[in-house]
């Protein structure tokens, strides 16, 4: 592709990261300014997709062909290329095939990499993209034995994924409950006992201690000197924000890359979004960093149109959503299973709504198999309050 970088010609709108938040960030663009150039380079073979139905839909049954997003019009995309310089002074990136893009404003979309185990093997999938989903549904085709190490979000859904598919799984989870450090130990200790119900052998409080290839097949010890022998491993041990660029640009990082409420870093002409940058949240009155896809596309879209101009402030309160066999969730604000929390079930566990509280002030809101009320949580959240367990019961549905 053969972008002219000489400094009359720089691309307008430089994006780094071909998510869901790059992609959202074109569209945000694209919005305001019609006619600009926008280059959106991404490391990934394809073409932007939507992430979640990776974990949910595909596995039941949706179509592959429903996942890819509509690339805004008159974007270059130039897949299988990864941003590796920055340099501010020149306004311009280097990609690794030495190619150098000059650019008047850049997005740092940049996403996270999964944390990894000590060992190299082909039969360890960190599940974040397209390609792992592909690689793992073609490998639970035929029968195998498949462990899946953490017990938190995507640990969760990928277990219930693959059980579906009538495969062995293991959950190897150092918490003593599943989604501990999310939900209320009674709610955690009833997914534990949903999912072995749901034939998941579930090692409950067992941290992994080694792991090798053996053969064909994996071994992992676990804490309690017990051997798990497999075909397969998933590790859903969370991911570490991609910040190399953003120090190299001299922006301020912590936890990410700090943005100000217009998604703009420390450095001129700089902007981050999505699971890598850090916000400041009024309605909480603190800052966050969200993994998740109603960020990924409220603040793609965000930083897009304040790149081409807009004087909008993100203040959005991103919710996200899980799907766990038969039962599923939405959820706003801050849940950590540390804060005091309210339930209020219509039928335990299998219904109602879980608020999560500091200080008279409800933080989060666990919308528990039931739907519609995102954005009546999002309005009790802003409220001052002062509430109590009382007043909360009946409080949503609203």
């Amino acid at each position: 592709m053969g972008f002219n970088t000489a400094p009359m010609n720089r691309i307008k709108y430089l994006i780094v990261g071909g998510g869901m938040t790059g992609d959202a960030a074109a569209q945000g663009i694209r919005e305001l300014d019609p006619a600009g150039s926008i280059l959106l380079v991404s490391n990934e073979p394809h073409a932007p997709y939507n992430r979640p139905p990776l974990s949910k839909g595909l596995w039941k049954g949706e179509s592959e062909d429903k996942i890819w997003r509509p690339v805004p019009k008159g974007t270059e995309l130039l897949l299988e290329r990864r941003i590796v310089s920055l340099d501010v002074k020149q306004k311009q990136v280097t990609d690794d095939k030495g190619t150098t893009y000059g650019y008047e404003k850049v997005l740092l979309a940049t996403g996270g990499s999964p944390r990894r185990l000590s060992l190299q093997s082909d039969r360890i999938i960190y599940y974040r993209t397209y390609d792992d989903y592909r690689r793992l549904h073609e490998s639970v085709a035929r029968p195998v034995r498949v462990a899946v190490i953490g017990g938190g979000f995507i640990g969760s859904e990928v277990a219930a994924a693959v059980r579906m598919q009538d495969r062995d799984v293991v959950m190897i989870v150092p918490e003593q409950g599943l989604g501990a450090r999310v939900f209320p130990a009674d709610l955690s200790a009833f997914l534990v006992d949903y999912y072995k119900k749901k034939g998941v052998e579930t090692r409950i409080g067992e941290g992994m201690s080694g792991l090798e290839s053996r053969g064909t097949q994996l071994a992992i010890t676990t804490t309690t000197g017990t051997e798990v022998t497999v075909d397969l491993a998933v590790a859903g041990l969370g991911i570490v924000p991609n910040t190399d660029l953003g120090q190299q640009a001299g922006v301020k990082i912590d936890n990410g890359i700090v943005v100000d409420e217009h998604l703009r870093t420390t450095v001129a002409d700089i902007y981050a979004a999505g699971d890598v940058a850090n916000f400041y949240n009024p309605a909480l009155d603190m800052r966050l960093r969200v993994e998740h896809e109603d960020n990924a596309n409220m603040m793609g879209r965000a930083a897009g149109r304040a790149m081409a101009g807009s004087n909008e402030p993100y203040d959005h309160l991103p919710f996200f959503y899980s799907d766990l066999f038969e039962l599923g969730y939405e959820a706003v604000g801050e849940l950590d299973s540390r804060l005091q929390s309210v339930s209020d079930w219509k039928e335990q566990f299998r219904e109602g709504v879980v608020y999560y509280m500091k200080e008279g002030r409800v933080r989060g809101v666990l919308l528990w198999n039931t739907w519609g009320q995102v954005d009546a949580a999002r309005a009790l959240i802003a409220e001052k309050g002062p509430f109590t367990a009382k007043s909360l019961k009946g409080r949503l549905p609203a």
